[in-house]
């Protein structure tokens, strides 16, 4: 990460030395770690990195080194589950993201990546819709699968696998349908909610959205895709962009509140765990925190929802073995573990296997996989030799990132499983009962 150091007048966030106090430097956290799994390294570590935060705290430079060592971690709060003592590392890493973007100057090309992405794609239906659309373009005019075809991808190095974990466009994307509301399917309301459709997902999952709007009709909910809603800002969290996520938080808040849902849905556990800590990323915004108390507060996981009402029991058969991966801001963010689980125990005929380790990363981690590709995928690999111990043919997941990690899994290590979201099994096996 190149770039000059900006003066410490202009430091706006950092870790708090509360929660850096917390940490008794155990070591119980370093097995629930990715990155010291695979490297062995203490300063790879959540006890090893929070201990470079303590030195940062305590007046010490942000060193090439100090930021190399928080880039690489994933931020998939494993630790947090593996923590005796209650350390909120998920909060300790993004302050010293937070504080690394506030303080170091990025290279001009850094700079035009992420001031385009963070700042014009994520948050444009627009510019997302045109993006989607030459996506789609470079599929359907066959460009995608005869670049493959001639193992171009390999003359790329890592570019080339970059290019293996971009999505696919699945035209007509999802936006059409937002600020729509879907009827419960038997007319009979048993609930009212609201749905959050994503940024990225509705272009290229908009068939996973629409899966989970059937299956919330199936259980007896109206459905709201609420207009106005955006990107509900986890990608720059993560990235240390707290001011821009803290709007995009106040839109969707805006969108969404008034509106006398029973709850507010996500079939996303990547954005669930910050849509659930949006009343932390605005407790100090007068206008807004009493909101976002509100709003975290009736934040769910679709799966998290689903298993804790009366499931309509009309589900088909789907005859095969399942495994699941747990998704780390579903486990170990917001601790939702047993409702996927319960949820694929529904389905006849659907055989269980659990997957050892199914709760440590895929490598996916947000867009890890894309700015730490060469962690990421060796991490993915150790993934897919446990997916392939289960005998499995479908993976399950309940977060689009790890799909996209997994289906790469499955192309460069697989057996030819097939990967799905919980929701959108239980959205075939409610076909299938027809």
């Amino acid at each position: 990460m190149a770039g000059s150091i900006v003066s410490s007048n202009q430091i706006a966030f950092g870790p708090q030395q509360v929660d850096l106090d917390r940490c008794v430097h155990c070591g119980l956290c370093l097995n629930a770690c990715p990155t010291y799994r695979e490297l062995g390294l203490e300063m790879d570590s959540p006890r090893g990195r929070i201990y470079q935060m303590v030195q940062v705290a305590g007046g010490a430079p942000i060193t090439q080194s100090y930021q190399e060592h928080i880039s690489l971690c994933l931020a998939c709060r494993g630790c947090e589950t593996a923590c005796p003592s209650g350390v909120e590392y998920g909060r300790l890493v993004e302050a010293a993201r937070a504080e690394i973007e506030a303080r170091v100057r990025r290279g001009f090309f850094s700079r035009l990546v992420r001031g385009f992405v963070f700042h014009k794609l994520l948050p444009s239906r627009g510019a997302l819709t045109v993006a989607g659309t030459l996506l789609y373009l470079y599929e359907a005019c066959g460009l995608k699968a005869l670049v493959r075809g001639l193992s171009f991808f390999k003359l790329l190095g890592g570019l080339g696998n970059l290019a293996r974990l971009a999505p696919s466009a699945e035209p007509p994307f999802f936006f059409s349908q937002i600020g729509r509301t879907f009827p419960p399917q038997d007319k009979k309301r048993r609930y009212r909610v609201a749905f959050l459709a994503g940024c990225v997902a509705n272009i290229s999952f908009a068939r996973l959205n629409e899966a989970t709007v059937r299956v919330l009709q199936k259980n007896g909910c109206e459905v709201v895709v609420p207009d106005h809603q955006n990107c509900c800002g986890a990608l720059h969290v993560h990235a240390g962009l707290r001011e821009e996520a803290r709007s995009l938080a106040r839109q969707n808040i805006d969108a969404v509140l008034g509106g006398r849902y029973d709850a507010i849905i996500t079939n996303a556990a990547g954005c669930g765990s910050t849509l659930k800590e949006y009343d932390e990323l605005l407790h100090d915004d007068p206008a807004y925190a009493a909101k976002a108390r509100q709003f975290s507060s009736q934040m769910r996981d679709v799966t998290e929802f689903l298993a804790s009402i009366e499931l309509n029991p009309a589900l088909g058969a789907i005859p095969a073995i399942v495994t699941y991966q747990d998704s780390c801001h579903l486990a170990h963010g917001q601790k939702v573990r047993s409702a996927p689980r319960q949820l694929l125990a529904r389905i006849p005929q659907l055989q269980f296997q659990e997957m050892p380790f199914s709760d440590i990363c895929c490598g996916s981690a947000g867009i890890y996989n894309v700015v730490q590709n060469a962690m990421s995928m060796q991490i993915l690999s150790h993934k897919m030799e446990n997916v392939n111990l289960t005998g499995a043919s479908l993976i399950a997941t309940a977060n689009p990132g790890c799909m996209l990690q997994l289906q790469a899994g499955v192309r460069q290590h697989g057996t030819g499983q097939r990967v799905m979201h919980v929701v959108e099994l239980l959205d075939l096996a409610y076909r299938n009962a027809k």
